[in-house]
């Protein structure tokens, strides 16, 4: 039995959560591309203050949303994927409605709290910030269980389409609303120089680009209910063909999911919350103690979250797919006692993370200048901070793609505690680095990224002993982190050389790095294949696996 999983394991077909994945993964890198694409007209709109402001409201709404809705897909694609797996139809559907019933509650409670209890969160200038996203966790919720439900029937075409409308919707309607905010306080687009007008600039500009997310998470919601709507009958006559004769309880459902998403919902928290730490630790009790002007406070965390943290959070887009697509999978091995078939697609999933985020750490700490450069239009001052703490960022991606893909195996595996327990000890060490080096060096945030990668590394090691313990797996080392940081060492070198090259004919930054970028990435995977780090049918797993192969033939890469 163990052989026959094994040989299944490496085909094609049985390794379809690769394709799935990589169709999440595509729409999550989309939706960051957009996000940063529109992260450039709305920087030039409401400015490094703006963004701060943004920003600070953004992580406790962040928080919030953890704690009521963010979990729900996950969560709801597991316990539908273990009644899948044994064809209990009409279960499945009960317990979507039961969790939609349980979001509506949620969700409701938490936007009131969100909207009442701004004032105790954040400081005034913030406050009507924080209330604009305080109806988003609401629709969030439900948006979330729709999710959760096709991502359970392994069909991520749906979550994949409406995370890009909601980005290109977020993106279009935060330019828009921050421009018409500000225009209608101020003659002319001009940032002021007084402090009052500076702080009333930045807020009318954070307030338009909450509205976008807002509007973002609403057309999502739209989108998904268009699609429930298409396949309700299909739905419909699959319950009714269930023949199994016991039909769960709507309590008993409740009751299920509430002991399944309270620790995905707590392990989701904890794991965010470091961020919302390392915000209330810069922007305000380090100005409390060293008496520093707020405004040049949240100016540099709004170059630190709105331009080096959102470029270092594109890889792992593809781990946070990975892991969506993978969790039904392995929950349905689980309820299969097939642990065999859950080790083989652990293996892989690892595997395929650290393919792709080595590189791209890589990628991004040998050209952070040109990429901040080609997204942002900064003041020297800020392109230099935002470049520094970029390429500080970038040793932090391949922790948190394995410690956020781990996170979600220990889920499906049953472990529901255990990355709640290891992210409340990786956020303890990580709030002493920070308190201390904020508070007793001249680091500034270079102690909050110190403090990031203390956290990641953490969760990552914590994580991946918890898997091993869990399943009784081991993972193989050269192929799935030598040969890829081998290879990404020589693409690191050539990126630089093509960059540096293009850079002295054209004399511009913006059309040297993407070029330098195509080539650099070509040569990877072709180095990575050259040096035996992925094999032929690991490669026909991947999505277009097939032509790769091809490809790699005509290239002599592959015999």
């Amino acid at each position: 039995m163990g052989n026959n999983s094994s040989k299944s394991n490496s085909s094609g077909k049985d390794n379809s959560f690769l394709v799935q994945a990589g169709i999440l993964a595509a729409a999550g890198i989309i939706s960051r591309i957009i996000g940063l694409l529109y992260r450039s007209p709305l920087h030039r709109v409401i400015g490094d203050l703006g963004m701060g402001y943004y920003n600070t409201a953004y992580n406790f709404y962040n928080i919030v949303l953890m704690i009521s809705s963010f979990s729900i897909p996950a969560a709801i694609s597991k316990v539908i994927a273990q009644k899948l797996a044994l064809k209990e139809y009409r279960n499945a559907h009960r317990m979507f409605l039961c969790a939609l019933g349980y979001v509506l509650a949620v969700g409701g409670a938490a936007s009131l709290f969100l909207f009442f209890g701004a004032g105790l969160l954040v400081e005034p200038e913030v406050i009507p910030v924080l209330r604009i996203f305080a109806p988003t966790i609401f629709v969030y919720g439900i948006l979330g269980v729709l999710r959760g439900y096709f991502q359970a029937h392994k069909s991520m075409a749906q979550t994949s389409v409406s995370q890009i409308l909601e980005q290109i919707a977020n993106a279009i309607v935060s330019v828009g609303a921050a421009y018409l905010l500000i225009r209608s306080s101020f003659e002319a687009m001009e940032v002021p120089t007084d402090k009052e007008g500076m702080v009333l600039w930045g807020t009318r500009g954070a307030l338009g680009s909450a509205m976008g997310t807002g509007a973002g998470v609403l057309t999502a919601l739209l989108f998904m209910l268009g699609m429930y709507a298409l396949n309700r009958g299909l739905i419909q006559r699959r319950v009714q063909r269930d023949r199994h004769e016991v039909t769960d309880s709507y309590g008993s459902i409740l009751k299920t999911i509430t002991l399944v998403v309270t620790p995905f919902i707590l392990s989701t928290a904890v794991y965010h919350l470091s961020s919302t730490v390392n915000n209330v630790l810069y922007t305000r009790a380090l100005p409390a103690l060293k008496e520093l002007d707020t405004v040049d406070i949240h100016s540099r965390w709004g170059v630190f979250t709105g331009q080096a943290q959102t470029i270092s959070n594109i890889p792992i887009a593809f781990a946070s797919a990975m892991a969506a697509a993978m969790l039904p999978a392995v929950a349905q091995l689980i309820a299969a006692k097939n642990a065999a078939g859950a080790r083989d697609k652990i293996r892989l999933a690892v595997k395929t993370t650290m393919i792709i985020s080595i590189p791209c750490a890589v990628g991004l700490f040998v050209l952070a200048r040109p990429v901040t450069c080609l997204l942002f239009r900064n003041t020297q001052e800020s392109e230099d901070l935002a470049t520094g703490l970029l390429m500080a960022l970038a040793v932090s991606v391949v922790f948190y793609a394995l410690s956020t893909l781990n996170s979600q195996i220990l889920q499906g595996l049953g472990k529901l505690n255990a990355p709640i327990i290891n992210a409340g000890i990786a956020l303890a060490i990580q709030t002493a680095v920070a308190s201390l080096l904020l508070f007793y060096t001249n680091l500034d945030l270079y102690s909050i990224v110190i403090a990031n990668i203390v956290y990641s590394g953490a969760m990552c090691i914590l994580n991946q002993i918890s898997v091993r313990k869990a399943v009784g797996y081991r993972q193989e080392i050269t192929r799935t982190f030598l040969i890829p940081l081998l290879a990404s060492a020589f693409m690191g070198a050539i990126a630089w050389a093509v960059y540096e090259l293009l850079l002295i004919l054209t004399k511009s930054p913006r059309i040297s790095v993407i070029p330098a970028i195509i080539i650099g990435a070509v040569f990877y995977f072709a180095l990575l294949i050259l040096f035996r780090g992925v094999t032929e049918n690991e490669l026909r797993g991947f999505p277009k696996g097939h032509l790769l192969v091809r490809i790699a033939k005509k290239c002599r890469l592959l015999k």
